[in-house]
């Protein structure tokens, strides 16, 4: 648990102090409740929370949802339908499982861009990090399986394309592409592969949302100032914390509660509004769409993926210097999974000494640009690639490694960031005066 100084949990009873000594599950409960958390923490640290009721929804309705589910390519568009239509509650199962993966990207970008404004990825939380990345991989992963499932027109032409980009991969790609498909085109073997890993992946998700929390209580939470909680006493330590129960459990709860009143809106009463009019025709393998769109939370990495065609001098370049090895295919699949990488690399890539973007004037302009830049990505990732549509994807591409290769090393240098708290006391006394209970508890809620 994290290492600063609060009390622990200490059995009374005989049957605690039993069961305390053999399988420490009370304690562990306990220091996770009551882990001393910064008490000026804002209303952007209620993702965590929305995303752990994301995952368990997901996890839920997927169990149910597979006991009425084919995963056969005669059958699949038709089990989808009779869980619609004959199944007790199945529509509604489908549609809070449809719905609740949008939810769960909507809060791990916000989740991401929170933890790259404030400097979460800064030490001592690089392995955090790197963790949370690996779950956004892992996450991505498990949704595009997921997409195929319904075997519609989008999810199968969707399998196609993406399962295709594996094999621009030189000299292994067409094995590993044959590997994923279970033979030469998406077929049925495809089809089970796909469904095995989707139902497999949330479980070791799970495992590794417990190492994410695991590593954040041992470091502590980061905080908006980017100050440390004061370790040298406990008396200190009080003074910058409050514990997480039950001060920031209800906090998140109430955030859980607004957030869930718009999703159940949306479950009910727009439920096919992010669905693609095209998946919900029988998969075709003849009949190509006009357009193949991915699910919206894949379409700033699918505009990153088609910015780099054979026109764009850097792959012209790459091309020419690996002797055609490095194509255009090619060159797209590695600026998709490189756009990945460098964020998954921040904590290295950002020179700046100071933690958190309040105090850091110049970062706050090209931050916010970027979080623009994403949901630019975002829309030229839908419209077709012609017309202007193909330089929009490749200057929003530019910038986002750009971002991370050359100005945030370059603004460590170049920027003198304000003067910052000494303590995360004093930043909130700073905003929110010096009234509190007798225990330190603040007279208001952080609401920055």
């Amino acid at each position: 648990m994290s290492g600063i100084p609060h009390d622990h949990y200490e059995p009374s009873s005989n049957g605690e102090k039993w069961l305390h000594s053999r399988l420490p599950i009370v304690g562990l409960m306990y220091d996770t409740l009551m882990i001393p958390t910064p008490k000026n923490l804002n209303w952007m640290w209620i993702w965590g929370i929305v995303l752990a009721f994301c995952l368990a929804l997901q996890i839920i309705t997927g169990i149910v949802l597979v006991m009425h589910y084919t995963p056969h390519v005669d059958l699949a568009f038709a089990s989808v339908e009779h869980i619609m239509r004959n199944v007790n509650g199945g529509a509604m199962l489908r549609y809070l499982h449809m719905n609740g993966a949008s939810l769960f990207f909507v809060a791990v970008y916000a989740h991401i861009f929170r933890g790259l404004y404030y400097g979460s990825y800064k030490a001592p939380r690089e392995i955090t990090w790197i963790i949370g990345m690996l779950i956004y991989l892992l996450m991505m992963g498990t949704a595009f399986m997921g997409y195929v499932l319904p075997w519609g027109q989008m999810s199968f032409w969707g399998a196609t394309v993406i399962t295709g980009l594996f094999g621009a991969i030189p000299f292994i790609g067409e094995s590993i592409q044959t590997w994923l498909l279970g033979g030469p085109a998406v077929d049925n073997a495809t089809l089970n592969r796909f469904f095995s890993l989707h139902y497999l992946l949330p479980f070791v998700i799970a495992g590794l949302v417990i190492v994410h929390i695991w590593a954040f209580h041992t470091t502590g939470n980061n905080n908006p100032t980017g100050v440390e909680v004061r370790r040298t006493s406990k008396a200190d330590a009080e003074k910058d914390t409050l514990p997480f129960w039950p001060y920031f459990v209800i906090k998140d709860l109430f955030a859980l509660v607004v957030i869930l009143a718009v999703f159940f809106a949306v479950v009910g009463f727009m439920p096919n509004y992010l669905g693609h009019p095209d998946n919900y025709i029988e998969a075709n393998p003849l009949v190509t769409p006009a357009h193949i769109v991915p699910e919206w939370y894949f379409l700033p990495f699918y505009a990153i993926l088609r910015a780099f065609d054979g026109d764009v001098w850097v792959v012209i370049a790459a091309n020419f210097l690996t002797g055609g090895i490095v194509d255009a295919k090619f060159f797209g699949v590695l600026a998709m999974f490189g756009a990945i990488v460098v964020m998954a690399l921040v904590p290295w890539l950002d020179t700046s000494s100071v933690r958190s973007g309040r105090y850091r004037p110049m970062f706050k302009w090209w931050f916010w640009l970027f979080v623009v830049n994403f949901f630019v990505l975002m829309w030229v990732g839908a419209m077709p690639a012609e017309g202007i549509y193909p330089y929009i994807a490749l200057i929003g591409s530019t910038y986002w490694f750009a971002y991370f290769l050359v100005i945030l090393p370059l603004l460590g240098v170049l920027e003198k960031p304000l003067p910052q708290p000494d303590t995360i006391e004093d930043d909130f006394k700073a905003h929110y005066g010096k009234s509190s209970t007798k225990e330190g508890a603040p007279a208001a809620t952080p609401a920055e």
